[in-house]
């Protein structure tokens, strides 16, 4: 199993991607929590030339989903959020209750809130837009300032146009 690792720009500052046989298995935002344990020597990949685009487009608010092939580990209840918050439309939010609703049971609230702090591959798995039941912005492993930007950055053009700063 081969590892390889690019770094790209963003807005949000540096942003290393990490592919393991050809999908992209993680990423992290310099200064961010969570650091990936193997980050494997650094290549240039058409995958991460293609993570790129898309992440410009992204910034730019031209795509609102990504298409990349995708290949996070995790324990099973990890997976199940982190394909739950895939479901979770651009420009809009849920509360981890949601998603544990969704689980099947809302005592699972706390346990989503974890797998979702360990999502490896957060902007293009949507961990950003699950906020706490009262609205607050609660953990993002990049920081509260970069989900505070993402979702600032999703908001349907409506909202965003009636803001006065």
């Amino acid at each position: 199993m081969t590892t390889v690792h690019a770094v790209i720009d963003t807005p949000l500052g540096g942003l290393t991607l990490i592919a393991r046989d050809g999908s992209l298995a993680a990423m992290h935002f310099d200064g961010g929590k969570h650091p990936p344990k193997e980050f494997g020597e650094r290549a240039d990949l058409p995958l991460f030339a293609e993570a790129q685009r898309q992440f410009e487009e992204y910034f730019e608010r031209r795509r609102t989903e990504f298409d990349l092939p995708l290949a996070p580990r995790g324990k099973p209840f990890q997976l199940q959020v982190w394909e739950l918050l895939k479901e979770i439309p651009y420009g809009e939010t849920r509360t981890y209750g949601d998603l544990a609703r969704r689980l099947g049971d809302v005592n699972y609230s706390q346990a989503v809130g974890a797998a979702n702090g360990q999502n490896p591959l957060s902007v293009i798995v949507p961990c950003h837009r699950v906020i706490g039941a009262d609205g607050s912005l609660t953990g993002y492993a990049g920081g509260l300032d970069r989900k505070r930007y993402l979702l600032a950055l999703e908001e349907p053009a409506a909202v965003d146009a009636g803001r006065l700063f």
